[in-house]
């Protein structure tokens, strides 16, 4: 049976992955081997993902963004999935997470491995509970079932809630919200009517066994996280946290990679607070959080509220931060939606990495401050998170070519511009010091993730075409340039 990226580590080897993540993160590929090793890193790797360019998502490396995509019960188009999978890794995905609950799973989940060069993400009990006709008809037998044919389909990593325990339920009275995770109200519904232990905590050591024969990654699900400010840090929150421990150390006992889900809605004090806390109870297992949001008050909104709790948890050690989009709270998001949260979420990550000094992080900075002190315009876009957008609303107002190398924008104009105002200066004072420009990105230490252009994966092993119902066509996105 083929072994594990965590037991080849352990072995000392530097495996084609590991290699391949030092090179991303810039790093040595024996410090890369030794934070998988001790659990302190994960490369999501299924053995039979044949298209992924290998990453890694650990609090020592470039924080990383993952994008939740999928179609629901209102929407089930699998061309329309693809392009939504396109757009993602197009605006910086480091890894999706394929959350259908409508229609056409299979399809969907196999056409996303196949054309995806980021490792994907499932949720199991979505699709197991398709198959009942209530939750409470789940068993442990057709839980594992499921979970063994995503794994066999090449998913990389999936979310697991076993630390939803029966006698964490009694914790959760007088929330302001309940349980709003998905997967956490529906293993609290079945344990409440069939007066018996969460099956996945239950068969936990089963469901390890098929990670390691496949080489999934568990992500332990946060199931009993806060849905409002009201009830974050509470006992039921902490309580699962502390069975999230234990299955962490189970699991890295099978040789399965590990990482941990984290709380959706925290104020801004205490998400440090968090992140500090799940590490030493999860014994500095990655931590991937969901957010937080800091104010319930703008659905929306949600990618900025979001986004400011994320840049937070992401200083204090968050190793990845799923985004959440302007439509969080109020239906399912769109391709725009994907591209609006991408870029507050790589914004996030980005930010949290200079704040922690992580080697380069700033030299994007620096060289595009450089490009926009010096007027130019065109190295300014190309070096923009988002370059499209970035060039479009210069040239709303200012659209001729003559303007690219114009003194100036329409904010401020000619007269008033403060930079040119400020060179004229410098020109005419001999005594005023010269402007450091002398950035190279070409020589920067910095990880990937931390440098132009986003969305740059190897995708030389996607396929170029695909075939639904008889129809061959290319996925390609369909975003707009605005």
């Amino acid at each position: 049976m083929a072994r594990t990226q965590l037991q080849r580590a352990r072995d000392g080897e530097l495996t084609a992955a590991i290699e391949r993540v030092a090179e991303r993160e810039n790093r040595d590929p024996a410090f890369v081997r030794q934070q998988v090793a001790d659990g302190q890193a994960v490369i999501p790797n299924n053995h039979d993902h044949e298209s992924l360019d290998p990453m890694i998502i650990g609090r020592e490396f470039a924080t990383k963004v993952n994008a939740n995509i999928g179609n629901s019960e209102e929407t089930s188009d699998l061309e329309g999935e693809l392009e939504k999978l396109h757009t993602a890794v197009h605006y910086g995905a480091d890894t999706v997470m394929d959350l259908s609950t409508g229609a056409n799973l299979d399809d969907i989940r196999e056409a996303n491995v196949e054309h995806s060069p980021v490792p994907v993400g499932t949720v199991p009990i979505y699709e197991a509970v398709k198959h009942v006709d209530d939750p409470a008809d789940l068993t442990q037998e057709l839980l594992l079932e499921v979970i063994e044919k995503q794994a066999t389909q090449g998913v990389d990593y999936m979310t697991i809630h076993a630390g939803v325990l029966m006698e964490h339920l009694p914790l959760t009275d007088g929330r302001k919200t309940g349980i709003v995770s998905r997967g956490g109200s529906i293993l609290a519904q079945w344990i409440e009517e069939n007066g018996m232990q969460n099956p996945l905590y239950v068969a936990f050591e089963a469901i390890c066994e098929i990670f390691a024969e496949h080489d999934v990654t568990v992500s332990l699900g946060d199931g009993l996280r806060p849905g409002s400010l009201a009830d974050a840090s509470d006992e039921a929150q902490f309580a699962e946290l502390e069975t999230l421990g234990e299955l962490t150390r189970t699991a890295w006992d099978h040789g399965v990679q590990v990482m941990v889900e984290g709380p959706g809605h925290v104020p801004m004090d205490q998400v440090a607070e968090n992140v500090q806390r799940q590490q030493a109870v999860c014994d500095g297992a990655p931590f991937y959080v969901l957010g937080p949001l800091v104010t319930d008050i703008a659905p929306g909104y949600d990618h900025i509220t979001s986004a400011i709790g994320a840049t937070e948890a992401a200083r204090a050690g968050a190793a990845m931060l799923c985004y959440v989009t302007p439509k969080e709270h109020l239906g399912l998001p769109e391709q725009g939606d994907v591209r609006d949260g991408l870029a507050a979420y790589r914004i996030a990550a980005h930010a949290g990495d200079v704040a922690t000094d992580l080697p380069g992080a700033r030299d994007w900075d620096d060289a595009l401050s450089e490009a926009r002190y010096e007027f130019d315009w065109r190295r300014q876009f190309d070096l923009a998170l988002d370059p499209a957008r970035a060039r479009s609303y210069h040239d709303q107002t200012l659209p001729g070519d003559n303007y690219k190398e114009a003194r100036f924008c329409s904010m401020c104009g000619v007269e008033f511009c403060s930079m040119r105002i400020d060179q004229d200066a410098r020109e005419a004072d001999g005594e005023m010091t010269e402007i450091d420009d002398e950035t190279d990105l070409d020589d920067s230490p910095a990880a990937e993730a931390n440098l132009p252009p986003v969305g740059s994966h190897d995708t030389s092993g996607v396929p170029e075409e695909i075939e639904i119902d008889g129809v061959t066509f290319t996925p390609a996105a369909s975003h707009t340039d605005d």
